[in-house]
């Protein structure tokens, strides 16, 4: 017999979860899949020593204390969790949606697409021989700090994910370089002023020219200036890491029976994060439209919205939301 649901969140990262919570104030039968081993989206993934500023309340956050925080926010409601499960197709029908992965079909009402950018593979160095150095001497992300301790550490980039790995790195390595292809960052001008205040040494604008294992393990990196004098020179490094961002896309989707993305990267949604499918609905990364922020608390205040579009428009015989301050969390 087929399962059935109230409510289909697919992508269990940070606004997917939050979109559980919510959906389980609601008292609406509710399951999460999630493509990745553990709950947490790239912050979990990719990020989880980052420290996070964006969180109303919160002054800073490790993204997996976060994470952590979230998933016991979640155990206040009999929700159906499922990770390690990708979902291969969704499919209109006359009770909403069939919901298929390779393990199981379910139905479902209504349908949250939480999956932020969708698949993430990081931007590569473009140097002949680096794939032979990666998660040695190259990383694409300083998941575990203890890797880099007592390390003299490059991290290449110029955005917020490159600041705020470097300055991350600095209470445990010995030594941080940021490397910028620009005298300008792209980050927030906050992480800016932070990174002005750090002892993280800036050097710009070069690039990466070439890489090359020292006697003793290291890097020899070799570093080429932007512009006409094109000069090189180099510095050796323990640990580089690569901070040039992420392609994402949404080629999961493309395989469903619905369309959903108006240039296969983004989802276009209304003010109630209804999509151009009705009964389904988007939040997170994911998601466009006019105003929108990418950030974590514009994914957490998306959510709600969300889930009572849904139950207004398709449970309006059920009661509102439990008041949060009502709830007693399980001990």
């Amino acid at each position: 017999m087929t399962e059935s649901y109230d409510i289909t969140i697919i992508g269990g990262g940070p606004a997917g979860m939050f979109a559980a919570f919510y959906a389980g104030m609601h008292n609406a039968k509710t399951q999460v899949i999630e493509s990745l081993a553990e709950l947490g989206g790239q912050v979990n993934a990719l990020y989880p020593e980052k420290t996070i500023l964006d969180v109303a309340g919160l002054p800073a956050i490790k993204g997996r204390e976060l994470i952590d925080g979230q998933r016991q926010q979640l155990q206040q409601f009999p929700l159906t969790i499922k990770t390690g499960q990708a979902v291969t197709n969704v499919t209109q029908n006359e009770n909403g949606f069939t919901v298929t992965t390779a393990q199981e079909t379910t139905q479902t009402r209504a349908v949250i697409v939480a999956v932020g950018n969708g698949a993430f593979t990081p931007r590569k160095l473009n140097v002949e021989n680096a794939e032979q150095f990666v998660n040695h001497q190259l990383f694409y992300s300083a998941r575990d700090l203890e890797t880099f301790r007592n390390q003299d550490v490059m991290v290449a980039g110029g955005g917020d994910a490159a600041i705020d790995q470097a300055l991350m790195l600095t209470p445990v390595a010995k030594s941080v370089t940021l490397l910028h292809r620009r005298s300008q960052f792209r980050g927030l001008a906050h992480m800016v002023d932070l990174l002005e205040q750090s002892p993280v040494n800036v050097v710009t604008p070069f690039l990466i020219s070439g890489l090359v294992e020292t006697a003793n393990g290291a890097l020899d990196v070799t570093l080429k200036t932007v512009g006409d004098s094109g000069k090189l020179t180099h510095q050796t490094v323990d640990k580089l890491v690569v901070s040039y961002g992420f392609t994402a896309d949404h080629q999961a989707l493309d395989a469903w029976d619905i369309d959903l993305a108006e240039d296969h990267r983004l989802i276009a949604v209304d003010s109630t994060m209804a999509t151009s499918v009705a009964g389904i609905y988007a939040i997170g990364d994911g998601v466009t439209y006019r105003g929108k922020q990418p950030l974590i608390a514009t994914g957490y205040g998306e959510a709600p919205v969300a889930v009572q579009a849904i139950m207004t428009n398709f449970f309006p015989d059920r009661r509102g939301p439990v008041h949060s301050t009502s709830l007693t969390p399980k001990q």
